[in-house]
């Protein structure tokens, strides 16, 4: 069973940075975070793969960027440029396979608690 957790979460300003993190138990193929704010759908944010590959979401392209360190089995996400409208719950996501379409939400088998993002002045 792979176990997923995130932590890094809290507030900033506009403009500020944050770099969530991602524990992941066990192999995975790929990976990947996800976002929902209130009152809105899960989104996906950015993912990546053991073969190189990555994507991100049109809104985060430039300003976010995921990273892995395999050694540590650990997941992340540097955001900068922070924007209110970045304000949800952010999700670690992970699955034991190659996916055709690297943000498809309904393809990942393992998911965390979550961490809150807060973006305010």
């Amino acid at each position: 069973q792979v176990q997923v957790v995130e932590s890094g979460g809290g507030s900033v300003q506009p403009g500020g940075s944050l770099r969530l993190s991602c524990s992941v138990s066990g192999y995975t193929s790929t990976m990947a975070w996800f976002r929902q704010a209130p009152g809105k759908e899960r989104e996906g944010v950015a993912a990546l793969d053991k073969g190189g590959r990555t994507a991100y979401a049109h809104s985060v392209k430039g300003r976010f960027t995921i990273s892995a360190d395999y050694t540590k089995n650990t997941l992340y996400l540097q955001m900068d440029m922070l924007k209110p409208e970045d304000t949800a719950m952010y999700y670690c996501a992970a699955v034991q396979r190659y996916l055709g379409t690297l943000l498809a939400s309904g393809e990942y088998a393992y998911w965390g608690q979550g961490t809150q993002v807060t973006v305010s002045s």
